[in-house]
């Protein structure tokens, strides 16, 4: 299995704190060692960084600590590959365009005898499972409404698609257009949100506390999607397996 980090924010945020934490499940706290990647969307456009190495000790993932990247929505992920080889091609996070916008999607567990029909100009690059259900989630949305709809109608799709996809297994994600971001926990993921007031936070998988009331504007909110939390001093909510939830400027909707 996978690890999956997404951030939703109103403002602007650099995901250095929660990705210092979160890369080390990637072959140093956790044995997720088999590839990470990281986008961060920037207006319409995208910084996507991959990596086939462990992101617990990848060079690029050391880069990333030192200059983080400040974006309103960022997707990262840490691989255990089950279905597909180690190699760049079968990384997270994938990328597609659909109505002139990027998205980008991560995958967390297994989909047996997953092979759907795809007809249109989505077709996978590697050979895992997750970039199959992303091709198909694409072209069924594509299906689906003509233009880019809003961010309900998109969420109202996407309740009657992902059950679509369950069927055949664990179906943990993350999918962002760069307007929002949708979680959908099929067995385990968590989230939280931080804002005014702020408070300090430590993290689980290495010793580093940040008083976010030093670093932070009343004005500034984060959600933060994890598959097991963080922190061991934030109050983390559980998904319910099943769940679909949609986050915008930093706190879901609904």
């Amino acid at each position: 299995m996978c690890q999956l980090l997404g951030l939703n924010c109103a403002t602007p945020t650099d995901a250095n704190f929660s990705f210092t934490g979160f890369r080390q499940r990637g072959g140093n706290t956790d044995h997720h060692a088999d590839g990470w990647g990281i986008a961060f969307f920037e207006g319409k456009g995208v910084r996507l960084f991959l990596d086939h190495d462990s992101a617990a000790h990848s060079p690029m993932a050391g880069f990333l600590e030192r200059y983080p990247l400040k974006s309103r929505n960022i997707i990262a992920h840490v691989r255990k590959a089950t279905i597909g080889h180690v190699g760049l091609e079968n990384t997270h996070p994938f990328t597609r365009e659909l109505w002139g916008r990027h998205w980008v999607f991560a995958h967390n567990g297994d989909l047996k005898d997953y092979h759907p029909r795809l007809h249109s100009h989505f077709r996978p690059i590697g050979t895992t499972d997750s970039e199959r259900a992303f091709c198909w989630l694409m072209q069924e949305l594509s299906k689906s409404h003509a233009d880019l709809p809003s961010v309900g109608e998109l969420t109202l799709t996407l309740r009657e698609l992902m059950p679509r996809i369950s069927r055949f297994g664990t179906f943990n994600c993350l999918l962002s257009n760069g307007e929002a971001l949708w979680a959908h926990c099929s067995t385990k993921l968590h989230w939280l949100v931080r804002q005014h007031p702020f408070r300090s936070a430590t993290l689980m998988d290495q010793d580093w506390t940040v008083d976010f009331s030093q670093v932070t504007q009343p004005g500034d909110r984060a959600a933060i999607i994890v598959t097991t939390p963080l922190t061991r001093d934030e109050a983390w909510t559980p998904f319910a397996p099943g769940e679909l939830k949609v986050f915008v400027d930093g706190q879901p909707l609904g």
